[in-house]
C-alpha cells in the first residue's frame, strides 16, 4: 500500500489574496474554481486554497496553536524576505534568528489569511 501527499489545503475567507500570495512566492500556475484555487507546480497541486467564509486566522505565536505551517528554504534569505513582505506576508516576530556570520537560520511569517510559514536558509 502506498500513501502519497496530494496537496496541502489552506482555508481562507478570501481566495484571491491567499492564492496570489503563495503563487508569488512559489510561482507555478493557478487553476480557479468558485470555491478552490489550485496552485500547481510542475503539474502537481502543491497548495489548494479552499474558501472558508468563517475562517479565523490562528493567533500563534502568542495564542492558539498554529494549526499548520509551511517551511520554505532559500539560498538568499534577504531577497526572500523582501519578496514575502511585498507579496503580503507579515512577520510574526520583529527580529529573526539568522546568524549574522553564517547567514544561516530562519524567519517566521504569516500569509495574508494568517497561516504561519518559515523562510530558512542554510
Amino acid at each position: 500500500m502506498n500513501i502519497n501527499l496530494s496537496a496541502v489545503i489552506i482555508d481562507a475567507a478570501d481566495l484571491e489574496p491567499e492564492s496570489a500570495f503563495w503563487h508569488r512566492l512559489l510561482s507555478g500556475s493557478i487553476v480557479k474554481t468558485a470555491t478552490h484555487h489550485f496552485l500547481r507546480i510542475d503539474g502537481f497541486p502543491v497548495f489548494v486554497i479552499q474558501l472558508a467564509p468563517g475562517h479565523v486566522p490562528p493567533q500563534w505565536p502568542k495564542g492558539n496553536s498554529q494549526q499548520m505551517h509551511v517551511d520554505l528554504t532559500t539560498d538568499d534569505l534577504a531577497a526572500a524576505d523582501r519578496l514575502a513582505l511585498e507579496a503580503g506576508a507579515r512577520r510574526l516576530h520583529p527580529t529573526d534568528d539568522v546568524d549574522p556570520a553564517s547567514q544561516k537560520g530562519g524567519r517566521v511569517y504569516a500569509s495574508p489569511a494568517g497561516h504561519p510559514f518559515c523562510l530558512r536558509s542554510g
